[in-house]
């Protein structure tokens, strides 16, 4: 079966002044269309393939044949880390977390504001293009990470709960070379209710993990 492209699940302008509907457009139309069009590309000469999720083949990578391992991660990664991405955003979002993820924030990072801190300087400080992340790891804590280029945590036997791009085609047209500029504005478009959906998902996959150790 053939990787999809889904649909924006808002208008385009729907998070301006945040995200402008011109970087909206183009980032979901042109970029994320593109890594669907050649991860199915790639996949076409592996049609063994075809039944696995994208975050099947990125959670294995190294069973992935050689010829297109390459392009499975770059492609497969982008098509996986932008589908999170729209979700997690909505119009009339931001403000602080509530519920499961709220506590988490709370415990590891002391408060959300230290968090958020923590995410941003992750972001800015990714060399080149790349995403920050809050990701769970195996033994069910949180971290903040950065991963170059479309990397997903994934791959690295984490759980990517949020993230946030910062390649230049997501905030170049509004915000120039103000990297920081939109990882601070980007708040204000969080959709926590997803997150905190992630993060449930995440504690639930693992509890069975953690009640043996």
């Amino acid at each position: 079966m053939a990787h999809e492209l889904p649909p924006l699940p808002y208008d385009y302008s729907a998070l301006e002044p945040t995200i402008d509907a011109q970087t909206m457009k183009l980032h979901h139309d042109m970029h994320h269309a593109a890594y669907v069009k050649n991860l199915n590309a790639a996949l076409e000469k592996h049609p063994n393939l075809h039944s696995k999720s994208a975050e099947d083949l990125l959670r294995d990578l190294s069973s992935v044949p050689e010829d297109i391992r390459g392009a499975v991660r770059n492609n497969g990664g982008g098509h996986v880390n932008h589908t999170m991405f729209w979700k997690i955003m909505k119009p009339q979002g931001g403000g602080e977390p509530a519920g499961k993820i709220a506590e988490a924030i709370n415990k590891t990072f002391g408060s959300f504001k230290d968090f958020q801190a923590k995410f941003n300087d992750a972001g800015a400080k990714q060399f080149g293009s790349g995403w920050a992340w809050l990701a769970g790891k195996p033994n069910g804590e949180i971290q903040v990470i950065s991963t170059p280029n479309q990397d997903n945590p994934i791959s690295q036997g984490l759980f990517p709960i949020m993230g946030n791009d910062v390649w230049e085609h997501a905030y170049y047209l509004k915000y120039n070379n103000r990297r920081p500029e939109y990882l601070a504005a980007w708040w204000n478009v969080v959709n926590w209710d997803e997150v905190n959906r992630r993060y449930e998902a995440f504690k639930s996959a693992h509890e069975p993990a953690m009640a043996g150790k």
